[in-house]
């Protein structure tokens, strides 16, 4: 398998989905604005979706991978098959308690994410009535994370990439066509959520039947690997959810700002998933399927040179990636977002959060292609013990930063630093610990892209002077202008690292699966 042929189709699916949940965003921002009712959606959305980040892009895949990754390395498919069925039994059974349990202390669970909203008796009784609805969203994405898993096994990294569209055509079309049917317009969205998430898992599960690990759910509690993997998911939960968790608090000091904090961080924060998701899940969910190979194959050369290889792809996107974050932060926002009820108030406060976060865009990516080298030598306790120490460290500076004046723009400063100090720490142990041996040419590798980096960034300066008014004009003409933007800073970019001897078939990578 070519890893960058996989990785470039993988991301241009990412892509798309991405687009649509851009379509998304704009079709809820066109609606409804930023209100009560958005603040309110976005903090009931905020439990499953967390839990959707960490399980589905993180901490289950993590752990799940190297376990069936033994189960099928002794080529006993009667085996394997048995033990799926098992966890699949296991899953539904507690992810059937745990819903139950969130429909009944929905309404304490919207204090504790969203303490702002005791003084704020209808955005509280709303956003309870939005959680309960979409609670169960976390039921079908956890079991859509486990044939994720076992597609990923065997090969299969297209089919789980997909099936986020689905969510987005769900969501799309409840606020187009069923809005109107609710007496609580924003009720639709919830809906869809689940919906969509039904239609993932769906989706995904059928696929299986490709594969021959289409299997029934059986309950036995007794096979020694159900309890040590709810211990592993447990410690990695806290392994790889430093960010998530970081961000999560930080919503909730939000909510404690004037309205509307919660929804510019929001799409904020959906603007700075693009690059994450398009390039740091996408070389995650490759890495960790090769790792848990390489090392179940005792290839520690192999091991290093992956790891090597997925760090220099992060870099060469993400660091053009942050500068154009940074730069475009005004011009992107209010191209995308700035009609109907959003307004040019909400794409300047919107704006405060996007070049936060920007800052600790390559951290990000980062820490998606560094922690799955972890989970492929199946050390679930490090991640965690450098996770714990990430969130006690930021949440200090949190509380040094909310002392200022910077008010909510702080908190998504907190996240880039988050990022940051995470995958410094992780970088340290590999490298400390000999794990990970950087190839040679890394100095010329990184001067390389920081001048074409600068040789973008001063293009884009340029164009900001020239075009002043990017809220000017109907979306077409406006999408027109900053995709053109966007397409010669690119050209700019590969241009030059072209003209220092930079290659695409440097970054070809072999594999078999």
């Amino acid at each position: 398998m070519n890893l960058l042929k996989s990785l470039i189709n993988i991301s241009m699916i990412t892509f798309l989905s991405r687009i649509l949940s851009f379509l998304r965003d704009f079709i809820i921002a066109y609606t409804f604005g930023v209100s009560i009712a958005t603040d309110s959606f976005f903090i009931a959305f905020k439990v499953p979706n967390l839990l959707r980040r960490i399980f589905a892009e993180g901490a289950f895949l993590q752990v799940i991978i190297p376990i069936f990754v033994k189960y099928k390395k002794k080529e006993n498919i009667n085996l394997t098959r048995q033990f799926f069925s098992y966890i699949l039994g296991f899953m539904i059974l507690i992810l059937s308690c745990v819903i139950f349990l969130g429909f009944f202390f929905a309404p304490y669970i919207v204090l504790i994410v969203a303490p702002g909203f005791f003084k704020k008796p209808e955005e509280f009784i709303l956003a309870t009535k939005l959680l309960r609805i979409t609670f169960p969203y976390v039921f079908f994405i956890s079991l859509a994370s486990l044939t994720t898993a076992i597609l990923n096994i065997w090969g299969y990294f297209l089919i789980p990439v997909f099936s986020p569209i689905l969510l987005n055509i769900s969501m799309i079309s409840f606020i187009l066509i069923f809005t109107k049917y609710f007496q609580i317009p924003i009720l639709s969205l919830a809906w869809s959520v689940i919906i969509g998430g039904c239609l993932q898992f769906l989706y995904q599960f059928l696929y299986l039947k490709k594969i021959n690990m289409l299997v029934r759910p059986r309950i036995n509690l007794h096979i020694p690997e159900i309890s040590s993997l709810v211990s592993k998911i447990g410690i990695g939960v806290l392994g790889v959810s430093a960010n998530h968790v970081s961000l999560f608090i930080n919503g909730i000091l939000a909510s404690l700002f004037i309205s509307g904090s919660v929804s510019w961080m929001y799409y904020a924060d959906r603007l700075i998933e693009l690059p994450v998701g398009i390039l740091g899940i996408s070389l995650g969910t490759i890495l960790l399927s090769c790792l848990t190979k390489s090392f179940a194959n005792n290839a520690e050369v192999a091991f290093s040179k992956l790891l090597d290889w997925g760090l220099r792809v992060g870099l060469l996107i993400s660091l053009p990636s942050s500068i154009i974050l940074y730069i475009l932060s005004h011009p992107i926002i209010a191209v995308l977002f700035q009609y109907g009820k959003f307004t040019q108030f909400d794409t300047i406060m919107t704006e405060k959060s996007l070049i936060g976060y920007a800052i600790g865009l390559i951290a990000l990516i980062l820490v998606k292609i560094l922690s799955p080298a972890f989970y492929a030598r199946q050390d679930t306790i490090t991640p965690m013990i450098i996770s714990i120490i990430t969130i006690i460290i930021t949440q200090s500076i949190n509380v040094v930063l909310l002392s200022t004046s910077l008010g909510y723009f702080g908190l998504s400063i907190s996240i880039s630093i988050s990022a940051w100090l995470n995958s410094a720490l992780l970088y340290w142990y590999l490298y400390k610990n000999k794990i990970f041996f950087p190839q040679p040419g890394w100095c010329s590798f990184i001067s390389k892209i920081i001048i074409a980096s600068f040789a973008m960034s001063i293009f884009l300066i340029f164009i900001l002077h020239i075009i002043t008014s990017w809220d000017v004009g109907i979306i077409i003409y406006r999408l027109f202008r900053l995709l053109f933007v966007l397409f010669c800073a690119i050209l700019i970019y590969f241009t030059t690292l072209f003209l220092l001897g930079v290659r695409l078939s440097h970054f070809y990578f072999k594999v078999k699966i």
